[in-house]
C-alpha cells in the first residue's frame, strides 16, 4: 500500500494563543529529544507539511489544514448552507476579525516556524543517514518559502522572518516586506532547496516536495510578481509601511513577464517528457478519449500529469457536495446533498463542441428547447435542454446539469432532476439541494462518495502550460509558444485547435490573452485558480461584483429554466487582498493594514 505521508501528530499539542508565531514544540518534548531519533523527528516533520492546504475541505475554511474558500468564493460556485464562510466574502460580511482571516495567517506562519526549527536542528537525528537528512532540509526550506507563497496571494506583501526560528513567546515588532521582496525571498529558498530534492517521488514518497513542485512554485511566483495585481498597480499607492516604503511596485515592467517566461520554459525543458506529461486516456475500443483524459486526471492517483498533491484530505466531505440529493435512492453511496452548485455564470464559459464560445455566431449555440443527444458517460441518447448539447467534453467533466446520467452505475442508471420537485431539487432535498440549479462535478469519483483514500491534485502540468503561454504572450507576443501550449490544452479537451481549418487562431496580443485566460478558466475549473486568477489580473470588480446567476431552483419545469440572480456579490479594491487579522495589527506595532480595512 501506498505510504500516505501525512502523520496527524499525538505527541505535539497546539497552544491556542492568538500569536501567528505560536507554535510547537511544547514542554512536554525538548528539542533535544524530539531531534534525537528519527522515530520523533518524523513526528515534527509531518507537522512541517501539515500546513499544505486541504482545498476539498472548502465548507470549513482556515483552521489548522488551511482549507481554502476558492471555489464558492469565485464566480464558478456557490454554497448552499449560509455557516460556510465563502458566502460571507461574497456578501462583503467580513472583516479582519473574521475567524477564517487569522486562521490563514496564524497557520502559515506555524508552518514557516515549524520548517525553521526542523531545518536547525535535523542535523542531530542520530538514525537518519545523512543524505536523507539533506533531503529532508531542503523539503522544509521548499515548503517555508511555498507557506509564504500562499501567504502573499492572500495578503499581499507580508513579513519575511529572520531565517532562524524565532522563539514562540517573543514579541514581533517588524514592518511588512514588499512584494517584491516577498517574491525574492520565495524564489531564492526554492532555487536553493531544488538541488537536494528527489527529482520524481515513488509510491514511498507520495506527497513529498520534489524538484518538479519546488522549481514550479518558484514560476508562478514570477508570475504573480509580473502580474497586474503586482506590476505598476498604481491603485495600491497607500499600501505603504510607516517609513513610506511602497509595498507595491508602482512601475510597470515588462521584463518581469520575461523572467516569469523564461522561468516556465526551463522548467519544461527540465521535466517535460521525462517526469511529466498530459494525461491522456483511451476509451473501451483503445482511441483517445478527451472525456476520459479531462475527467481522470482528476481521478487517477500520480498520473504523469500530477506535479503536486496532497495524500490525506477531505475528499470524502467533498464528494458529498458534489453528489445530487437523489430522493428515493435507499443508498447514501450514491445519495449526498449537491451543496456546491456551479454558476450560469461558470456553465456558459464552457466552449462548444467546435471550441467556440456560446455567444460566437459561428459556434451552433441554442439557448432553448430540447434535442436527442448523448452525452460523453452516456450509454444511450437522451432528450436534453439545448444549452447543455453539443458542449465541449470538459462541460461534461466539470457540470452535472438537469437530466444528467450520474457517474456511480452501482445501483442502475439514475437520471439526476434538479427542478424543484425533481429527485435533486429544492423541495425533494429539504436542506440539500442546488442552490443554483447546476453542481460541480470535476473530481467526483465513480464510485460510493463517501471516500477518503484519494490525492487531492494541487498543481498539474496543464495549469503550467497555461502559465507559460500566458508568460510568453506578455513578455513577447511574437513568441509562437503562446499558441503552441495553448493548443496543446485543447488537443487533449478534444477541441479544435486555434489556427486550425475551423478555427482562427487569435490576432495579436490582446486577442491571446483573452484566449489563454478563457481557457484558463475552462480548463482550470474548480481547481482553486481562479479566485486568485481575477485578483491578479486586476479584473475581479467586473467578474466577483454583482449580479450572480443559476436556474429557477424554486419551480418545476419549465420555469426553472429561467436564469435568474441567485446573489448580488459584493466586490470592491479593497477585497483584492484580505486584511492583515486585527490582533496582529493591534500587537505588532510596525505593520500597516491593508487599503480599506
Amino acid at each position: 500500500m501506498k505510504k500516505l505521508f501525512y502523520i496527524f501528530l499525538t505527541l505535539i499539542i497546539f497552544p491556542s494563543c492568538s500569536k501567528y508565531l505560536d507554535q510547537v514544540p511544547d514542554d512536554r518534548l525538548t528539542i533535544d529529544e524530539t531531534f534525537r531519533t528519527w522515530a520523533t523527528a518524523e513526528e515534527f516533520f509531518a507537522d512541517v507539511y501539515r500546513r499544505v492546504p486541504d482545498e476539498f475541505g472548502q465548507r470549513n475554511p482556515g483552521g489548522d489544514n488551511c482549507a481554502g474558500l476558492w471555489t464558492g468564493g469565485s464566480d464558478e460556485g456557490e454554497y448552499l448552507w449560509s455557516f460556510v464562510k465563502s458566502n460571507d466574502v461574497n456578501t462583503g460580511s467580513w472583516d479582519a476579525s473574521s475567524s477564517f482571516v487569522g486562521d490563514y495567517w496564524r497557520n502559515y506562519y506555524r508552518g514557516i516556524r515549524a520548517a525553521s526549527v526542523f531545518m536547525e536542528n535535523a542535523d542531530k537525528i542520530t538514525d537518519l543517514s545523512p543524505d536523507l537528512i539533506k533531503r529532508y532540509k531542503a523539503e522544509a526550506r521548499a515548503l517555508r518559502a511555498m507557506y509564504y507563497f500562499y501567504l502573499i496571494r492572500i495578503f499581499g506583501p507580508v513579513i519575511i522572518l529572520d531565517e532562524k526560528a524565532i522563539p514562540v513567546d517573543a514579541s514581533i515588532q517588524l514592518p511588512r516586506n514588499s512584494f517584491d521582496e516577498c517574491v525574492t525571498y520565495i524564489t531564492t529558498e526554492l532555487e536553493k532547496a531544488a538541488p537536494d530534492l528527489s527529482i520524481k517521488t515513488n509510491d514511498l514518497d507520495y506527497g513529498h516536495i520534489t524538484q518538479g513542485v519546488a522549481l514550479a512554485f518558484r514560476a508562478n511566483a514570477l508570475m504573480y510578481a509580473a502580474s497586474p495585481l503586482y506590476n505598476g498597480n498604481t491603485e495600491q499607492v497607500d499600501l505603504v509601511n510607516k517609513d513610506g516604503k511602497q509595498l507595491i511596485s508602482q512601475s510597470f515592467d515588462v521584463n518581469k513577464w520575461k523572467i516569469a517566461a523564461d522561468a516556465y520554459k526551463a522548467y519544461l525543458d527540465k521535466f517535460v517528457p521525462g517526469v511529466y506529461s498530459l494525461y491522456r486516456k483511451n476509451d473501451a475500443d483503445g482511441n483517445f478519449s478527451p472525456y476520459l483524459s479531462c475527467r481522470d486526471v482528476m481521478l487517477d492517483d500520480w498520473n504523469s500529469e500530477v506535479i503536486f498533491g496532497r495524500p490525506r484530505n477531505s475528499v470524502g466531505a467533498r464528494q458529498y457536495e458534489l453528489c445530487p440529493y437523489h430522493g428515493g435512492q435507499s443508498s447514501g453511496d450514491v445519495k449526498g446533498s449537491g451543496g456546491l452548485g456551479a454558476t450560469q455564470n461558470m456553465v456558459d464559459a464552457f466552449f462548444t463542441a467546435n471550441g467556440r464560445n456560446i455567444d460566437d455566431p459561428l459556434s451552433g449555440y441554442v439557448a432553448t428547447g430540447y434535442s436527442d443527444f448523448q452525452a460523453p458517460n452516456d450509454t444511450h441518447i437522451k432528450s436534453i435542454y439545448n444549452q447543455w448539447v453539443n458542449r465541449e467534453p470538459r462541460f461534461y467533466v466539470n457540470i452535472t446539469y438537469d437530466g444528467s446520467t450520474w457517474l456511480n452505475t452501482s445501483f442502475g442508471e439514475i437520471i439526476t432532476r434538479l427542478y424543484n420537485t425533481g429527485n435533486s431539487g429544492k423541495k425533494t432535498g429539504g436542506g440539500d439541494y442546488s442552490p443554483t440549479g447546476y453542481i460541480v462535478r470535476k473530481a467526483m469519483g465513480l464510485g460510493k462518495w463517501n471516500i477518503d483514500a484519494r490525492t487531492l491534485v494541487l498543481l498539474r502540468l496543464a495549469e503550467v502550460y497555461l502559465s507559460y503561454a500566458e508568460c510568453v504572450n506578455e513578455a513577447d507576443p511574437a513568441n509562437a509558444d503562446a499558441l503552441k501550449y495553448l493548443n496543446l490544452i485543447r488537443e487533449r479537451a478534444g477541441v479544435p485547435l486555434y489556427g486550425s481549418a475551423e478555427l482562427p487562431a487569435p490576432t495579436g496580443q490582446s486577442a491571446m490573452r483573452e484566449a489563454i485566460r478563457k481557457e484558463r478558466r475552462v480548463e482550470l475549473a474548480f481547481e482553486n485558480s481562479r479566485f486568485f486568477d481575477v485578483r491578479r489580473w486586476k479584473i475581479a470588480e467586473q467578474t466577483e461584483n454583482g449580479a450572480m446567476r443559476g436556474l429557477n431552483i424554486g419551480a418545476d419545469m419549465p420555469d426553472f429554466l429561467n436564469v435568474v440572480t441567485f446573489e448580488t456579490r459584493v466586490f470592491n479594491k479593497r477585497h483584492y487582498f484580505f486584511p492583515i487579522p486585527s490582533d496582529d495589527v493591534s500587537n505588532d506595532k510596525e505593520i500597516v493594514q491593508n487599503p480599506g480595512w
